[in-house]
């Protein structure tokens, strides 16, 4: 049996008795996986991290994975965010941005664009991992959005997040509304 045929095999065999990396972890309705991240603002670099149990119960929380600040789609993400920045704040909604970018990266893109915004650096991917948005083929987060309730329960989740048009960015409002 050559190595290609085994791979195949051990696929197979993984994916019938549930071992299918494509499989999901996380779902809505269980508690938040906690994390500490650093981050950077437009004016700063933060010197502690941020805990994520630090800032529940406050607001609900909006965790957006993208996979690298200055990219194209990526750019156009965090700008729609950005321009309707208000209206997630009427819906008493923090926005953490996290990618595996350094924190200088996210300070000098925060600083251009102007994001009201803090970007969280997952530089080794480990919270992108504990949330089901990393990509392992490519070495980059997946651009997916998650709802964190004041509770820290996931309240929503869009695992395949798009900046085709402004759909899934809406449906992400619908689902804070809901929450209101």
């Amino acid at each position: 049996m050559s190595c290609r045929e085994m791979m195949l095999v051990l696929t197979v065999l993984a994916t019938s008795v549930g071992f299918s990396q494509s499989e999901p972890t996380i779902k809505v309705g269980q508690t938040a996986p906690d994390f500490s991240l650093q981050y950077a603002t437009r004016d700063s670099i933060a010197r502690t991290p941020l805990k994520l149990s630090n800032t529940v119960g406050v607001r609900n929380i909006v965790l957006a994975f993208y996979p690298a600040d200055w990219s194209g789609g990526c750019t156009k993400e965090m700008c729609t965010m950005r321009d309707d920045f208000k209206d997630l704040e009427k819906l008493n909604a923090e926005l953490l941005a996290i990618s595996g970018d350094y924190v200088f990266a996210h300070h000098a893109w925060a600083k251009e664009q102007n994001f009201p915004f803090r970007l969280l650096s997952d530089h080794l991917h480990a919270v992108a991992k504990l949330y089901d948005s990393y990509n392992d083929k490519y070495g980059f987060n997946k651009r997916t959005v998650f709802v964190i309730d004041k509770q820290g329960k996931i309240a929503y989740e869009d695992l395949e997040y798009s900046v085709a048009d402004n759909d899934d960015f809406i449906r992400l409002k619908d689902a804070l509304a809901k929450l209101q």
